[in-house]
């Protein structure tokens, strides 16, 4: 009897062993498959789903190529988390911006997150009071009226200064837009100015943008968020990953600190400035603001990594697009030259009168958006639409390229044809939050993540391309023989990889349209620099 109760445990033993071996096996094996009920999308493998899929560069290339084969809205399994890409006008209406109280979240991040930022990067900082406190301060500097009001004059400034600096330094023209860019974000944001290419401050931001962009990109780090073991084993064996974060954030946190820091002691020598960090500060004085002081400078600095970087790709981009298409350029000219003529330089006052040079804006923003995937949102709750499910804790990402490029609405869409514009005057802040079937395209995202920096951006974009075209003819390169090269546009070969799509240095040739726009220019610089630029002068450089 003895015997045969041994005989029974053990068969239980055994029997609990297998299946639960079973269940351990069927949970491993689950894990990186696509639920019958999610949107379909590409194959996938076991434990790693479509992780092996996903390129390391120009992701959104292989995202439009999926969304031309599986539909508008497709899904991709990273290991046991989900990705639901959107390619549709429609369904970014319905879901991210009519349900944006649950489409806000963000990834969790331990790289950007955790390792770079501690949680105050607002780009990477979850939906939450925090950020919504953050917002609230840049809405109340950044606002539509206070842009137009306050900042439109620093703006043109600026935009004269890159002029300026194209007919000087012509040769440094991938330069040029960066620094007009930069300096128009140092000057609202801190209060100081870039006044030249070469300053300190603007080579370390832009050295500091590109190590972050290489870490945000699609695949440039191991998914440490989905297998968190990873954190764990060498960091040798996924390219130094950690180490490289780590590099960033000190970067990071040094050149935000010291930002920072250098308008604490101004403003003990020469008083506030009308700047966003200046009226931060004194809330902070009377004891309203919301942040502490890591927060404050993370901040601050990411509004100059936002308002540095994307603006000023987007000009080169447009001065890209002039080498290959002369045509675009003197049609814009011929438009300006009807409305303005030589002894002053456009203006945004000259908006309405000048449509064929605002659709150059739109097109810019849609023929090469500078972040094409946008960054990921989050949904906070289980949710559906068209019969399929989004689970909670999804990542959403809006397709900017492919919706951008969709031949089905954008007839030949590597074309740059601004054209396509002409007839909508509305900026892209009124039509973001229209009709989804006349939005112009998602450069500034969606919800209410909608880049706060929106009205800004657009004036600032105007500004410079009307000026640049007024004052500059924009063309191709030549070569040792005085042949005209051929502008190479494509993606792949003509554009750097990463979070932000920038072009590679290319051949271009840019000449003073004539000498009384030359002197023009040089009068409004010299005014410029005495009724402007005066204001946001100071004693040493950053």
């Amino acid at each position: 009897r003895i015997r045969c109760e041994g005989s029974t445990g053990m068969a239980i033993l055994v029997a609990f062993g297998l299946l639960t071996a079973l269940l351990v096996a069927y949970l491993v094996i689950s894990v990186g498959r696509r639920d019958s009920k999610l949107p379909p999308g590409p194959p996938t493998l076991p434990i790693i789903g479509n992780l092996h899929q996903i390129p390391t560069t120009f992701t959104h290339l292989k995202f439009a190529e999926w969304a031309k084969q599986y539909g508008e809205i497709f899904s991709l399994k990273l290991g046991p988390a989900t990705c639901v890409v959107l390619t549709s006008p429609r369904l970014v209406k319905q879901l991210v911006d009519k349900k944006s109280n649950i489409y806000s979240h963000r990834p969790v991040s331990h790289i950007g997150y955790d390792i770079i930022s501690q949680g105050d990067h607002i780009l990477l900082m979850q939906y939450s009071d925090k950020w919504r406190a953050c917002r609230k301060l840049i809405h109340q500097f950044f606002m539509e009226s206070m842009v137009v009001n306050n900042h439109l004059a620093l703006v043109d400034a600026e935009a004269v200064q890159m002029v300026r600096d194209f007919v000087e330094q012509p040769e440094n023209f991938m330069q040029h837009p960066k620094r007009f860019s930069n300096s128009t974000i140092m000057s609202l944001v801190f209060g100081t100015r870039t006044p030249d290419m070469n300053a300190t401050h603007m080579k370390r931001l832009y050295r500091l943008m590109e190590a972050w962009s290489d870490l945000q990109e699609f695949g440039s780090t191991p998914p440490v968020d989905i297998f968190p073991l990873i954190k764990y084993l060498p960091e040798k064996l996924f390219g130094n990953w950690r180490t490289r974060a780590q590099n960033v954030s000190k970067q990071m946190n040094s050149l935000h600190q010291e930002w920072l820091n250098n308008v604490v002691e101004r403003r003990k020598s020469q008083g506030s400035r009308d700047c966003f960090l200046d009226r931060a500060l004194d809330q902070e004085d009377g004891s309203k603001l919301p942040l502490d002081r890591h927060a404050l400078y993370f901040l601050a600095g990411t509004l100059m990594e936002g308002g540095s970087d994307t603006t000023g790709s987007a000009l080169v981009t447009f001065l890209h697009a002039m080498t290959k298409w002369p045509n675009v350029m003197k049609k814009a000219q011929g438009q300006i030259d009807s409305v303005v003529g030589e002894d002053r330089s456009p203006t945004w006052g000259d908006y309405a009168q000048l449509p064929y040079v605002a659709a150059c804006v739109k097109e810019t923003l849609r023929w090469r958006p500078v972040v094409p995937l946008g960054f990921p949102h989050v949904v906070g709750e289980d949710d559906a639409i068209d019969g399929m499910t989004i689970p909670k804790g999804s990542q959403i990402i809006i397709n900017a390229w492919g919706m951008q490029h969709d031949s089905n609405r954008f007839a030949d869409p590597d074309t740059f044809n601004p054209e396509r514009y002409v007839g909508i005057p509305q900026l892209a802040s009124e039509l973001a939050n229209g009709d989804w079937e006349k939005r112009d395209h998602y450069a500034y995202g969606s919800g209410r993540r909608l880049c706060p920096g929106i009205h800004l951006a657009e004036r600032s974009l105007f500004i410079a391309m009307a000026k640049l075209l007024w004052a500059l003819d924009i063309e191709a390169g030549v070569d040792e023989e005085g042949r005209v090269i051929d502008a190479d546009v494509s993606v792949e070969g003509a554009y750097a990889s990463g979070l932000l799509v920038c072009p590679k240095q290319f051949p271009c040739r840019i000449t003073p349209r004539s000498q009384a726009r030359k002197d023009t220019i040089m009068r409004e610089f010299n005014l410029a620099t005495t009724e402007v630029f005066a204001k946001y002068s100071d004693v040493k450089e950053w």
